[in-house]
């Protein structure tokens, strides 16, 4: 079920919203988790029933296991290591069957010249960040930070559904507190106002926006042989468009609902294209994921305490590992590969002590996360390598031809000069998008400034219904593919 969705807006969110509160406003509390935990398993198992046991035999066995390191929380840490070992083994071993299966297999099978059959399993939706918040919690349980007795609690805290299919990553520790609080309980105007707010503004950068950069990104990616330079450049940009306001509108959507039931997810993004370093960028693009290879993988594996070869190994290991996490293909690992190396260059150059200008500083970021996106969409490398030659004019230079024709540049055809075929609108939307992520205010800030009242209620009223007409072209939330 997709939150940009008629199903969704007008009949699962009202129903699991009012029961919700109804039954919290007779004090059936533990009824309403249940309710809520219910509902949450709807969501997941309407886009295919069958995964259904699949994710309740993962919260199970991970509910069992953090039980266990709660239990035995008196014990000294070597006796539980083996336990929180098997844990993390068992989660990550699932992820790999479904995930990696057949790209082990497929490499396999290319280099040892082998046909064994693949097993062409459909991801189950969701399975990567389900799986990451409860290695995190079973984590947080061994390092005696959290504990939970409640399988209905730990059920709703795994799949409470704002939050299900693609984040944000959550801790259960900033969660749980939330659902036992008695004030939010009770339906609160001021939540809702505000959940409203950015769920509208979600859905709008989703349904308004990336959609409509959906098809030049994929059209551009198919024709990825023969594209000129200006196309290679309106292709890749398109899809940095696409992918940040799919993915952010998403997170906007998930912490709205959140509001709705009095929760507060964690912010997943704080206008990363202002970055001015790929460190910066981290710090504000899918930050829940970032705290989590920060907090679960970077340090321990050392950090930056054990010298700078180590810091600089560990920080590409990271990012590998990141890059690993979003998919199975080698244009994943290239693109962790490539984020891994721009960071221990950032280390590198901030020790050199030169300061380079605030608007090179984002330019030379932007691009290099431009050029990473490549690979990150690419079916292939042979995909992605084909883009980034036409966009270092290998293929050839071209030149928009109406820009062509307005300004009399015909002659330039004798110097190997091509016009292509770009609309200006093409153009003139990327062009604007990219202004809005560098110079406007972000969802997080416009919500902190927004003031229930009748102007604001108008124009988000009229924000939802143009988006509303736009639903005759529903795509899937990118990252349900992660």
């Amino acid at each position: 079920m997709l939150f940009n969705s008629y199903p969704f807006l007008f009949l699962f969110l009202p129903v699991s919203l009012v029961v919700y509160f109804v039954m919290n406003r007779f004090n059936w509390y533990n009824g309403a988790r249940l309710w809520l935990a219910a509902c949450s398993l709807f969501f997941y198992s309407y886009w295919d029933v069958k995964y259904l046991p699949l994710i309740l035999c993962s919260i199970l066995f991970n509910f069992l296991i953090g039980t266990t390191l709660t239990k035995t929380a008196e014990k000294p840490d070597s006796q539980r290591k083996w336990i929180l070992i098997t844990g993390i083994v068992v989660n990550v071993s699932l992820l790999i069957y479904y995930k990696y299966a057949d790209f082990f297999i497929t490499n396999i099978n290319t280099v040892a010249g082998t046909q064994l059959t693949l097993l062409k399993l459909i991801l189950p939706l969701g399975i990567s960040f389900f799986t990451f918040t409860q290695i995190a919690y079973l984590v947080d349980a061994y390092r005696r930070q959290v504990k939970e007795y409640n399988f209905i609690n730990y059920v709703l805290f795994v799949t409470f559904y704002p939050h299900l299919i693609a984040g944000p990553i959550l801790h259960h520790k900033e969660m749980m507190p939330q659902f036992a609080d008695r004030e939010n309980k009770r339906f609160n105007m001021n939540n809702a106002s505000l959940g409203i707010f950015i769920f509208v503004l979600g859905l709008c950068k989703k349904v308004v926006i990336a959609d409509n950069f959906a098809p030049i990104a994929t059209n551009g990616f198919n024709q990825a042989a023969s594209l000129g330079f200006v196309e290679s450049w309106v292709t890749s940009l398109a899809y940095t468009l696409q992918l940040y306001f799919d993915f952010s509108g998403y997170s906007d959507m998930a912490i709205g609902i959140a509001l709705l039931f009095n929760v507060r997810l964690p912010i997943n993004f704080d206008s990363p294209y202002k970055a001015l370093s790929i460190q910066d960028f981290w710090r504000r693009w899918h930050m829940t994921l970032s705290r989590f290879l920060r907090d679960y993988i970077y340090i321990p594996l050392g950090g930056n305490r054990k010298g700078p070869f180590r810091t600089y190994f560990n920080l590409a290991a990271t990012f590998i590992i990141g890059g690993i996490w979003h998919g199975a293909g080698w244009t994943f690992i290239v693109w962790g590969v490539m984020h891994g190396g721009g960071q221990v260059i950032h280390r590198l150059w901030g020790k050199l002590g030169i300061h380079m200008p605030k608007w090179l500083a984002w330019f030379i970021t932007f691009q290099f996360i431009n050029v990473t996106w490549v690979f990150f969409r690419a079916e292939n490398l042979t995909q992605a390598m084909n883009v980034l030659k036409g966009m270092a004019g290998l293929h050839g230079m071209d030149l928009p031809s109406f820009f062509a024709t307005r300004l009399n540049l015909a002659s330039l055809k004798s110097y190997g000069v091509e016009f292509a075929a770009v609309s200006p609108l093409k153009l003139a939307m990327i062009a604007l998008f990219v202004l809005v992520c560098v110079l406007f205010k972000n969802t997080n800030q416009l919500s902190d400034n927004m003031k229930p009242k009748w102007s604001t209620a108008i124009v988000l009223a009229a924000v939802f219904v143009y988006s509303l007409l736009n639903f005759n072209q529903i795509s899937e939330f990118l990252y349900f593919n992660f």
